[in-house]
Parts: structure tokens; C-alpha cells; sequence
């Protein structure tokens, strides 16, 4: 599949997402806002309510595991888990300042699960699974845990040209270096964005009546293209992982010319960076 073994590329994604947990807990709130929609659809497609147990993979810094967690209320559970335990110290430091009881998150290689049979009645994934070296092997875990007839929802991203908040990034950073193509069936950013290949390894992992449906959103929504820079360069640690690899000269460089295609892209008073998202759902 790669060159890299899959220790190597999740050391890689721990690497990349434990310095990037500073810039996601400094732009929660926009993060928050611009991820809403996916947030609501995943927990709708999932089914839960008062006194559900939900397993959120790849939590990240807690969506949509708070979230659920008002949801199911005290009668139900939330178990947020993630890779980078950065991450959830931020998810962690969010759910403690609510009156939430009933939710706790736990650093786990999602390839790893082994929960017993039947623990769960649902199962969110958002924009985690792209960033797996194995997701199957994630996604059968995830069926084994969950109970008869619990419902699976997740999200990934789709196709890098209806992406642009960050496309504008990779496609202006191709100008300096030679961006690496991740070999097919390799983790990143647009791993999933084939639908047929989603919807395959959702299969093969033992869900039906699996549902595809495509989601545009305004990813970021700030005043310009300098605002976005700043901006996404806290929050999209595979790029950045190249970007920093520039020299001072061409960085400064590249910076100015992510600014002016961003500026570009301004209509009206406000930059609204989109992005399209695959959401997918099934059941055991």
C-alpha cells in the first residue's frame, strides 16, 4: 500500500495532530460553527436518544460526542476516543465546563477497539476514518460493538476540486515543491473521496442498508484572505507538515500567494472557505 508501515503513518498522524491541538482548542468556537451541520446529520442518522450509548471515533477536541452527550442525557453514555491524547485534553477541558456527567474520553487506537459485543447503539466517525492506515479494521470493531440493529454514521471528506478550503492550500503549495500523491488506498485528507471505496469498506466491515449523501458546508468563515491563513494553518496539520518543510523565503512566499487566492474567493463582506463532505450511514 505504501512505503511507510502503519506504525510509521500513525506515528505520522500523532505527530501532525498533537502540534496542531494548540490552534484547534484557539479556534474551537469557529470549528464548532462551521461543522454544525455535519455534527447534527451524523447524531440524526444515528439514532440516538435519551438513554443511548454512543462510541465517537476520532473525537478529536469533542464533536460530536458532547453534543450527543445532551442528547442521551443522564440516562445514556458518551465514550469519545482518539489517537492523540493533545487532542482530547482540549475535548476534556470543553465537557468540564458543562454540567455533562455522562460522557469520557479515552486515547485509543481505533484499529485496536475490543469492546464487548452488543455495547453500543451507535457509532460516529467524523473525518477520522480518511487519516486510518487500516480503516477496516476500525470499522469491524466498530460493527462488533455495536448491538443489533445500532446504526453507524460518518463523515469524509469528498473530492479535492469541491474542497477549496483546502484545496487553495495544497493546489498553491504544488507551486513550491513537489507535493507528494499518497499512493492509492494511503491515509489522508482525501482518502474516502471516492464514494464507491467508502461505501466497499463499509461493507466488507459487515454493515448494510449503507447510505451515501454528499454535504456542503462553510467550513471557515472569516474576513479575508489573511484571516484564513491564519486560520487554517492552526488547524490542517498534514499540510503544514509540508508547508514548514519550505525555506523562510519561499514559506514567506507562499503565504502571500495563499492570501490573494484566498482574497480571491471573498464575496461580500465575509471569506467563506467550502468544503463537501461524504456523510455516510448503515446499520448491523
Amino acid at each position: 500500500m505504501t512505503d511507510l508501515s502503519n506504525i510509521e503513518l500513525k506515528e505520522r498522524e500523532r505527530t501532525n495532530w498533537s502540534s496542531a491541538a494548540t490552534g484547534w482548542r484557539r479556534r474551537d468556537e469557529l470549528l464548532r460553527k462551521g461543522s454544525a451541520p455535519v455534527t447534527e446529520r451524523l447524531l440524526e442518522l444515528s439514532g440516538i436518544k435519551t438513554g443511548s450509548r454512543l462510541l465517537d471515533i476520532a473525537s478529536g477536541t469533542g464533536e460530536p460526542a458532547i453534543s450527543a452527550a445532551h442528547i442521551v442525557g443522564a440516562a445514556g453514555t458518551v465514550l469519545g476516543t482518539d489517537l492523540v491524547d493533545e487532542m482530547l485534553a482540549v475535548a476534556r477541558e470543553k465537557a468540564a465546563k458543562t454540567t455533562l456527567a455522562n460522557i469520557e474520553f479515552r486515547c485509543v487506537d481505533a484499529e485496536t477497539l475490543d469492546f464487548d459485543t452488543d455495547s453500543f447503539d451507535a457509532v460516529t466517525i467524523r473525518w477520522g476514518l480518511m487519516f486510518m492506515p487500516e480503516p477496516q479494521a476500525c470499522l469491524t470493531a466498530a460493527h462488533k460493538a455495536l448491538k443489533q440493529g445500532g446504526r453507524i454514521s460518518l463523515a469524509c471528506w469528498s473530492a479535492p476540486d469541491k474542497n477549496p478550503f483546502v484545496g487553495v492550500l495544497l493546489n498553491t503549495l504544488s507551486k513550491y515543491m513537489d507535493v507528494p500523491t499518497p499512493p492509492p488506498g494511503s491515509p489522508g485528507i482525501f482518502a474516502f473521496a471516492d464514494p464507491d471505496r467508502l461505501q466497499d469498506v463499509m461493507a466488507v466491515s459487515g454493515f448494510k442498508n449503507i447510505k451515501l449523501e454528499e454535504m456542503a458546508i462553510d467550513v471557515v468563515e472569516v474576513e479575508n484572505g489573511r484571516a484564513y491563513w491564519e486560520t487554517i494553518s492552526d488547524l490542517a496539520a498534514p499540510v503544514m507538515a509540508l508547508v514548514n518543510q519550505l525555506d523562510h523565503s519561499a514559506r514567506a512566499d507562499y503565504v502571500d500567494d495563499i492570501i490573494s487566492a484566498a482574497d480571491a474567493l471573498k464575496q461580500g463582506d465575509t471569506l467563506r472557505m467550502k468544503g463537501v463532505t461524504w456523510i455516510a450511514s448503515a446499520e448491523k
